[in-house]
Formats: structure tokens, sequence, C-alpha cells
């Protein structure tokens, strides 16, 4: 049973829940893959933008159609690897709240809070302390994170615990539908999906998840070639290595961004060891060993991390990166705090639990606030207005999605735009001009060679450089001033 004191506590971190999480979507500037999902969902997955210049408004006036269901499912099939519940369920979000990038993102916090609130009910059901997990899970950096960008992990995330809920109430049917539409909306949650199933033994609930599985066998048979070389050749060391590092980033995040020289080292070698210590803590108790609910949270915990092996391993290639561990992030709260009760070693458990809280605040804290964890898009936008220019050169990337939309609604609507390609003839198009900025957006293989030749041409043709911040370069012509 819940007292009203525990009631009235959960009910306050799922308040502070949502306006950390709120803060986020609003206080983050633009990144590169939500722009894949506003522009889908804006029936335009890969807009034709003008090869003249053009203000930065006309990106947000693209992104504000709206998509049918049926033209969601054909671009999706044709031009991304993701499934379609997410970008369906955001299509229709958005004709009720608008269609900018924060209405978008408060689909993810909403998903966000009710994970919260699930996480606090898997503990009650497996008999540990409600209030601890939930703030461990809201301090998780990838929690946050994958919370309030307008991307499938959250509502993915809130259904695989929505799903583990109904296995341990002992209603594997409706948790297959929950499983099954969590990987409806992100792929990778199949791996929580099938752990919490073989641990729970419910092999009804594989019925009942079914159609969404077979929808999402037909939507990745279109996919699963679209995107080779985006992740390294898979080998085994290197991907375990690189897995802990994740792993660790995904809880306590970019911390080691804050310090620089032996600073960063310190800083890394010390969450390391906080990371090493929370293994063993939580092997300690020896939880292979505990009830039946607390082995299937044990089973969705590691699921993220050995998953992504096996994913690498069939793929040849290391799909292993932050967001894609957010997964595991609520269960691992949860085990540390089903192992924090183990008799025997109270104050040794009060030290680790306040060393995780406080780091997870300080990563929290630099997530909300700190340029270094986010993308360049809004502060190479802010740079440019202040840098007085007449037109910003932008790299239209492989795509003309990514770096295109997510500088563009960050950027003020009559900011003036020209979008550069790789061998584009550089100074012939800006020639009416004398004062130009170069937003060097290196996101992608095509930004990465338009802004290296727009740098050669620059310079050859006298062009000077008269200011460098923010991704952003502001040239003057050699003639200015004289």
């Amino acid at each position: 049973m819940v007292n009203a004191a525990q009631l009235r506590t959960r009910y306050a971190v799922l308040l502070l829940g949502a306006a950390v999480l709120t803060a986020g979507a609003w206080l983050r500037g633009a990144e590169y893959d939500e722009q894949y999902t506003l522009l889908l969902t804006a029936g335009v997955p890969r807009p034709i933008w003008p090869d003249t210049v053009f203000s930065a408004g006309v990106v947000a006036a693209v992104q504000s159609g709206h998509a049918t269901m049926a033209g969601i499912a054909r671009d999706l099939r044709a031009t991304d690897v993701h499934p379609p519940l997410y970008f369906w369920a955001v299509s229709w979000w958005r004709e009720v709240f608008g269609s900018g990038l924060f209405a978008a993102r408060m689909l993810s916090v909403v998903c966000g809070v009710v994970s919260l609130g699930l996480v606090g009910l898997i503990a009650r059901r497996c008999s540990i302390a409600l209030v601890l997990p939930m703030l461990m899970t809201l301090g998780s950096y990838g929690f946050v994170y994958t919370n309030v960008v307008a991307r499938g992990f959250a509502p993915a995330q809130m259904l695989t615990l929505g799903g583990l809920a109904l296995l341990l109430g002992r209603r594997p049917l409706l948790a297959g539908l929950s499983l099954g539409a969590a990987c409806c909306c992100n792929y990778l949650a199949v791996f929580v999906a099938a752990a919490v199933i073989m641990a729970a033994g419910a092999w009804p609930a594989v019925l009942t998840a079914a159609p969404f599985l077979a929808l999402d066998g037909w939507f990745f048979a279109a996919q699963h070639a679209s995107r080779q070389g985006q992740f390294p050749p898979f080998a085994i060391w290197p991907s375990i290595v690189r897995l802990a590092e994740y792993q660790t980033a995904a809880l306590f995040g970019g911390l080691p961004l804050y310090a620089s020289g032996p600073g960063r080292a310190a800083v890394t070698t010390i969450l390391g060891l906080l990371a090493g210590s929370i293994v063993l803590h939580v092997a300690g108790a020896r939880p292979l060993r505990a009830e039946r609910g607390v082995r299937m949270v044990l089973a969705a915990a590691v699921a993220p991390p050995i998953g992504l092996l096996l994913l690498g391993a069939v793929f040849d290639n290391t799909p292993i990166e932050l967001r894609y561990l957010s997964f595991g992030l609520p269960f691992i709260a949860l085990m540390i705090t089903w192992a924090s009760a183990w008799p025997g070693r109270r104050t040794r458990n009060r030290v680790l639990l306040a060393l995780v809280l406080v780091t997870e605040l300080a990563a929290i804290i630099g997530l909300l606030f700190s340029p270094r964890t986010m993308q360049p898009a809004r502060a190479a936008a802010e740079a440019a207005e202040a840098g007085h220019v007449e037109v910003v050169l932008l790299p239209r990337g492989n795509d003309g999605v990514g770096i295109v939309g997510g500088f563009g609604i960050e950027a003020p609507p009559a900011l003036p735009l020209l979008l550069i390609r790789p061998g584009d003839p550089i100074t012939a198009r800006i020639a009416p001009y004398h004062r130009v900025a170069l937003a060097a957006l290196a996101q992608d293989s095509d930004s990465i060679a338009a802004i290296a030749g727009a740098r050669v041409a620059l310079a050859r043709a006298g062009w000077r450089l008269v200011a460098d911040r923010s991704n952003l370069e502001v040239y003057e012509r050699a003639d200015v001033g004289e």
C-alpha cells in the first residue's frame, strides 16, 4: 500500500519531472534528426530548396504542413529507417498543438512524465522504494535527453515501461499490445520487449504484439539497406569499450566536456569508477536469486546493451549511441534502488546513492544550459544575427533536411540564406555581396566537403576572415574599406 505521504512525494516528483523536461524542450537548440520528424509530418520529407537566396522564414513555412497517415507511411518506406507509429502520433499532435518544434517536443515531454509515473508503479509492484528510482530516472542524462527531443524514443520507452507493469500485474495480452506498440515507435524497443517477455515466461504477449511486429517487418524490409555506412564496422572489443563509455554517458552525460587536459581525464576516470561501483553494487545483491519481478527488471536493464552488441555482430556495424541505451535507464535506476535495500551495507549504500544523485544533478544542469551538450544550430544562428551579414552560406548537407531545417528554424525569419554544395562556384554566387557568413555546420559528409570547398574558394578570391565564433565564420571582401 502507498500512504498519503508517499503519494504526495510521488506527485511532487512528477511535477518536478514535468518542469525539468519542459525546460529541456524549451532551452535546447534544434537538432539534426528532429528535422526529419518535422518535415516528414509536414508532408515534405525531402524538400527542394531554392538555388538562389531565400529567407530563413521559408524553412518554418515548409515545416508547417500536415501529412496524411498514408503519406507518412509511403515516405517512411522510401526515405527513412523508422517504424510509423510515433510519426502518426506526432502528426495528430501537431494538428492540435501547432507545427513548431517546441510543440512536437511536448509530446515527448508528456510521455516522459507518464514514464516516471510507471517507474513508481513498477517499484511498488516489486516492493522497491518508490521515490528514489523516480528521482534517479529523472536524473539520468539519457532519459531527460530522449524525453525532450522530437523523436520516437520517449513514447517507445513509455510503452516498454507500461508493458513491464502489465506483466507484473499478470496481464500478458495487454502487455503484448503495449510492447508491440513500443516496437512500432522505435525498432530498438524490441530488445526490452523480448527480454521481459522471456523473463516472465509470458508467451501469450507475443500474440498481441504480433500485428505490430508484422507492421515493423513490412517497413523494415523496405528500409534496411537505406543507410549503409552510417556506423563503423563491428569489432568486439572496440564495441564493448564504446558500450561502456556510452552507458556511463547515458547516466551521467557530458560532464567531461566541461574540463580540459588532465582535468577531463580525471573527470572521465571518476565517472568510470562510479559506473563500476554501480555494477558491483547491483551484482553484490545477487539479483538472479531475487523474486520474479526483480529478475524481469534486471532483464530489461541489461537488454539494450546486449541487444546492440548482437545487432552489431549480425549486421557488421557498431550501432552504439547514448540515445539507444536510454531504454534501459529506468530499469537501471530500479535495480540500483533495489540493491540499496540489501542488508548489511547501509552506510556504503547511502554514500553511493548520494554520489549518483549529485553527479546526475550536475549532468542535468549541463544538459539544460551548456552549449557544449547541444548541437550547433542555435548558437550559429545567433552568431549570424549578431554578425550583421548580408547572406549566410549554409551547407545543404546530404539531403537538405537536418542542417537546413535546424538552422532555418533557429535563425531570424528575415535572415538571407544561400545553400551550398560540394563543388559549387562559391565566388560567383556571392559576387554581389561584401560581407557574408559561412555556417560551419559539419554534420554529414556533404556538409564537410561543402565547407572545405567554400573556405578554399573564399581564400583564393581574396575574401578575409573577420570573425569566427559559434560555428560561424564572417568574411569581408578584400576591397571593403579601401
